[in-house]
């Protein structure tokens, strides 16, 4: 078990170094991009925050920058996927009924 999270690890901090290829052009735009994890599927779950949450040209940043790169360079990864802010659920900060 301890070989597979080095493994998720290592994946990990794979995909930060490629997502720091792309950080200058987000940050350019006010944005910011994250690695949430590894899945068991090693899918890597990708934050886009800042100016990127709700942005249209987002997915497009996601598609043909992100995802290419990642494909390119961390062969080991089966995909990914961007995970946004209104995506979470927040029940701390919802009004009571």
């Amino acid at each position: 078990m301890a070989k597979a999270a080095a493994e998720v690890e290592d994946l990990e901090a794979q995909v930060d170094r490629v997502l720091d290829e792309m950080r200058p052009y987000i940050h350019s735009h006010g944005g910011e991009v994250n690695v949430l994890e590894i899945t068991e599927e090693k899918i890597a779950r990708i934050q886009m925050v800042g100016s990127c949450n709700g942005c249209p040209m987002s997915m497009l940043t996601m598609r043909l920058g992100i995802e290419r790169l990642l494909a390119e360079k961390v062969p080991e990864l089966k995909g990914a996927e961007a995970v946004f802010v209104d995506d979470f659920e927040w029940p701390e900060i919802e009004p009571d009924a």
